[in-house]
């Protein structure tokens, strides 16, 4: 591929058969994918190569290997997670994750990912929230930072060269497909082109749009933004995960995350009058799953620690994030919380060597962040925003979006988790979907041409672009719009939504939106993080307007969405529906509702009642 020579040839450029946007889990997997394919691979990253949303993930990649219960199977993975999902998910991704999962665990293992071992040295597993059986492979609460290092170093042992500290502002199309990307070197300002055949999104979530958040700085809705505008569909953006427990104080780490796996060890939620409260707050149809008594969910607790099977029901704590979070929520809301706006999370009563060694991340973020020492009291948790549900419409066989030349895997991408996500499923399907994303690409640019015209116009529009905000001297500060963006979704498109909250909302939006081109900041391009924010928060409204108005045509309450004016799910509108939002012609966004794909007569039997 080349840039036309008028096309600004001081610019710097690196053709590649596929670029990878996004160096976390999904993004490492499917560049290691593409390259062992023959595809020439760049993969670029918005931080350092490492630093990544995925080793903030603690508790485990689910996948049916049944080491603790042999009773596991894909078919139950199957099923859990569609139930989980309120039936909302692609069926055929929920297969294939289902399927493959345990395969791309044990091929991570042979990498030299090192896991927790049963005594006869397999891979041990803990339970976790909606899962029925003991599921998630784990390394103490650090899965996620052992499966970056893992990936990472087979990224690096093949040879595929990694951009790091590069934002990309737009993708570059040509005849309707996506034929490359522009973006510039956060260390210096310059600009940047990667004429590419294929294009994979990796770019994770949204997190950054809320106030209170147990998401990195990089997750600014980045990808969810580049292909809406690349004309690919956004599909259950309305769905936006709680995680029940991040860190309510002090005020500098509020929203960090305090892992599902506290719960996974026996940990229990508890209202400042000491009222183990989740009791009150499980579903009448899955009632039957939980323990009915203390003794019972101890008896549980201690099978467990011990990695033996019993008949006892899990805790009530291991209800799925939304119904813990909602619960959460209300226990403060009503009064009962902690002196903090939070409720209390108690493993305590635990041996304290055996705390320590399970949950070792836990015991030392709360030591120095908190001091807080978990072996001797409780901690204060209350929901924090965790994780994007919605995502890029893609081909569930090849990661493929609705645009030519664009592909998407992890949380970038949609349908997987339907409307609520359990935990552990994120890990496995960034390693499920990174892998058969990455071949989807290759394969796509094997049969491309071997040169593609890149337009100049769009990259002298990306230049221009960048130039704006620095070269407009009085306007708004982007610090001003960030805050005031993050209030309205925190206030008014939170845990529970209403109709007057998201139209107040959609509203604040448009107002939003108006400020961002008067932007404006100081100083020059190097290492300008003022600059930086101003593209950040471009990307920010876009998934912020998108998760508000599906909030506001979805007029039933399912899994994250939770609204109170529509309090019930509605079964016979909103069944099997997915909210899909679009860029228009004149360039406003539309949002409407497509049917979900249909499910196999066979995966159907599998759900039993569920269906």
């Amino acid at each position: 591929m080349t840039l036309a020579p008028e096309a600004l040839d001081q610019v710097e450029t690196h053709p590649v058969d596929v670029l990878v946007i996004g160096a976390g889990g999904a993004g490492l997997r499917a560049a290691i994918e593409a390259k062992a394919a023959g595809a020439k691979v760049g993969l670029v990253c918005k931080s350092l190569l490492g630093k990544a949303h995925t080793v903030m993930a603690e508790g485990g990649v689910a996948a049916a290997l049944g080491h603790v219960d042999p009773e596991d199977k894909w078919q139950t993975h199957f099923r859990d997670t569609m139930v989980g999902g309120k039936l909302l998910n692609n069926p055929r991704m929920v297969e294939l994750h289902a399927k493959e999962a345990p395969d791309r665990v044990r091929e991570l293992e042979a990498w030299g990912a090192v896991f927790d071992r049963t005594r006869d040295g397999r891979i041990l597993q803990r339970p976790f929230g909606g899962h029925s059986h003991p599921r998630l492979a784990h390394v103490g609460d650090r899965t996620g930072l052992e499966m970056i290092r893992t990936l990472q170093d087979r990224a690096v042992a093949a040879g595929i060269e990694v951009f790091m500290e590069c934002t990309i502002t737009r993708l570059i199309k040509a005849g309707g497909a996506v034929v490359g990307a522009f973006g510039y070197w956060r260390t210096t300002g310059a600009p940047v082109v990667f004429p590419a055949k294929a294009v994979v999104l990796a770019t994770g979530g949204i997190g950054k749009a809320y106030t209170v958040t147990s998401n990195s700085w990089e997750y600014s809705g980045d990808g969810h933004a580049l292909a809406y505008e690349a004309g690919a569909e956004l599909i259950d953006m309305e769905f936006v995960q709680f995680h029940p427990t991040g860190m309510v104080w002090p005020p500098g780490v509020r929203g960090l995350l305090v892992t599902e796996a506290v719960r996974g060890e026996g940990g229990i939620l508890r209202n400042k009058d000491g009222k183990r409260f989740m009791w009150d707050y499980l579903p009448e149809d899955r009632r039957g799953e939980y323990a009915a008594t203390d003794e019972e969910a101890a008896t549980w607790v201690t099978a467990q620690s011990q990695a033996r099977v019993v008949d006892a029901r899990r805790p009530p704590e291991l209800s799925t994030r939304d119904n813990v979070a909602r619960a959460i929520y209300t226990e403060v809301r009503e009064g009962r919380g902690s002196p903090h706006g939070g409720v209390f999370l108690d493993i305590s009563y635990l041996p304290a060597d055996h705390v320590r060694r399970k949950l070792p991340s836990m015991y030392d973020q709360f030591k120095e962040l908190a001091d807080v020492d978990i072996t001797r009291g409780p901690m204060e948790v209350g929901p924090t925003t965790h994780y994007v549900m919605g995502g890029v419409r893609v081909d569930a066989e090849t990661g493929a979006s609705t645009v030519p030349g664009l592909f998407a895997a992890g949380e970038v991408s949609g349908g997987m988790h339907g409307s609520n996500r359990l935990g552990g499923n994120s890990l496995s399907d960034l390693l499920v979907f990174g892998a058969r994303t990455g071949a989807g690409a290759a394969e796509y640019a094997r049969r491309s041409p071997g040169q593609a015209y890149v337009d100049p116009v769009q990259v002298r529009e990306g230049m221009r672009e960048l130039a704006a905000p620095l070269e407009r001297g009085e306007g708004e500060n982007p610090y001003r719009l960030q805050s005031d963006l993050q209030d309205v979704m925190q206030r008014l498109v939170g845990i529970f939504r209403v109709e007057g909250d998201l139209q107040e909302a959609i509203a604040e939006l448009r107002r939003l939106r108006g400020r961002w081109p008067t932007l404006a900041v100081s100083g020059g391009r190097v290492f300008n993080p003022g600059w930086n924010l101003v593209f950040e928060l471009r990307n920010l409204l876009v998934v912020s307007e998108a998760i508000t108005r599906l909030a506001l045509q979805r007029t039933e309450s399912r899994g994250a969405h939770s609204r109170l004016d529509y309090p019930e799910t509605d079964e016979k509108e909103w069944n099997h529906r997915n909210g899909v939002a679009r860029r228009a012609a004149d360039g406003s966004m539309e949002v409407t509702t497509t049917a979900l794909p249909e499910m196999q007569p066979e995966l159907r039997s599998l759900l039993g009642k569920a269906h």
